[in-house]
């Protein structure tokens, strides 16, 4: 006589939270639209996002100032709710929507961190870290991760 089969029970799976969230939206940056975009870089960045940037992209503060053009100083002095002017607000935006998008399609934080540092023979062998300096170094670099999630060799 064959034993009954135990069904497996396993515990609900709690939806994955994104690993880059910016406050007072409810998508990751890449997913919102270009008017909720603007829309928060208008009413400025606050030191809490970029921490979360921060964090969520294993930057530190001297990296950040370097991609952002700003004085370490600036980004350290900022307190929590404090925003950014406009500028510095465009300039994370554009880092917190490419890294967002990254780690989606990275499907991982971690990859996708050590892939930005890494020389890409798509970029001459740059490390796409270092054309994120500028709105149009991070366009590129987001344009090839687009490639690598539809399978072009990149």
């Amino acid at each position: 006589m064959a034993l009954p089969k135990k069904k497996a029970v396993y515990p609900a799976k709690e939806p994955e939270k994104p690993a880059l969230m910016l406050s007072d939206t409810e998508a990751p940056p890449y997913e919102l639209s270009p008017q909720q975009k603007i829309a928060k870089i208008k009413s400025g960045i606050s030191k809490k996002d970029l921490t979360s940037l921060k964090d969520a992209a294993s930057l530190d503060y001297d990296m950040l100032a370097e991609l952002l053009s700003v004085a370490r100083v600036t980004l350290i002095n900022k307190k929590g709710e404090e925003k950014f002017n406009r500028n510095v607000s465009e300039k994370i935006m554009a880092l917190a929507d490419l890294y967002s998008y990254g780690f989606d399609i990275f499907g991982n934080g971690d990859k996708f961190n050590a892939w930005m540092n890494e020389p890409n023979a798509a970029l001459g062998q740059i490390a796409p870290i270092e054309l994120s300096d500028t709105i149009i170094g991070i366009q590129e670099v987001k344009h090839l991760v687009g490639r690598i999630a539809f399978g072009i060799f990149s």
